[in-house]
């Protein structure tokens, strides 16, 4: 479904936001205090202007009411990006997504009413931190303490044998949810599914498990094993 979406705050994360949602078919109105920023963002959005969004009556001038969702993205100090969450749930908007950089930052935005907080620096900690330390695993997204969902480069140990074979449920608490092959991606493969060297594979589960892909799964009983 195509929604219009007012981005608020067009540093490195908003901009990002700002031409993901344009590539994926959405309307975007991108608004930044700097007029650089707005000139740069303009050709990859539907519309780019220049606003204080802290200032409601400035908000209420472009139709900041208008939008069903908005994404404050602003970066640095969070006080504006408070003050723009609060205006613009005065103005209607039902479904805002700050930027938050600490918890404090992230508490005080849900207390001003934004429907969700993000934070992005720490999600992204998160994933460096893994992949630094798994040399197979390609990305990482947190889903709870302690458990994420990964994108794994299979190890050797695991070509030519199939995903019953490699029992990582049992062994690793990491559940197989898709296999990528090439521009191919398999939802839910299935057990008889043969790990060939290039494939990825994307697991769900503890992060315990990862520890254990590094270890070669049953190197005494896969083939020509001895």
């Amino acid at each position: 479904m195509k929604h219009s979406v007012l981005v608020i705050g067009i540093g490195r994360f908003g901009a990002a936001t700002a031409r993901e949602l344009m590539r994926l078919g959405h309307d975007v109105l991108a608004v930044d205090q700097s007029e650089a920023v707005v000139s740069d963002i303009a050709p990859d959005v539907t519309h780019a202007l220049q606003v204080d969004a802290t200032d409601i009556e400035a908000l209420k001038t472009i139709g900041a009411g208008d939008f069903e969702h908005a994404i404050v993205a602003i970066s640095g100090h969070a006080e504006p990006s408070i003050f723009a969450t609060m205006a613009l749930k005065q103005l209607g908007v039902s479904n805002v997504v700050a930027k938050a950089g600490t918890a404090l930052h992230g508490s005080i935005l849900e207390r001003v009413g934004a429907d969700r907080v993000v934070y992005p620096e720490r999600e992204m900690g998160a994933r460096v931190a893994h992949l630094f330390a798994y040399p197979n695993v390609l990305d990482y997204i947190d889903v709870a303490p302690g458990f994420g969902l990964v994108m794994l480069r299979p190890p050797e140990s695991f070509h030519g044998r199939t995903i019953g074979e490699l029992e990582l449920s049992q062994k690793t608490q990491l559940s197989p949810i898709a296999l990528r092959r090439g521009e191919r991606v398999i939802v839910n493969p299935h057990r008889d599914e043969r790990i060939a060297p290039g494939d990825q594979l994307i697991l769900i589960g503890r992060d315990a498990g990862l520890a254990k892909l590094e270890e070669p799964p049953g190197g005494a009983d896969r083939p020509g094993g001895r």
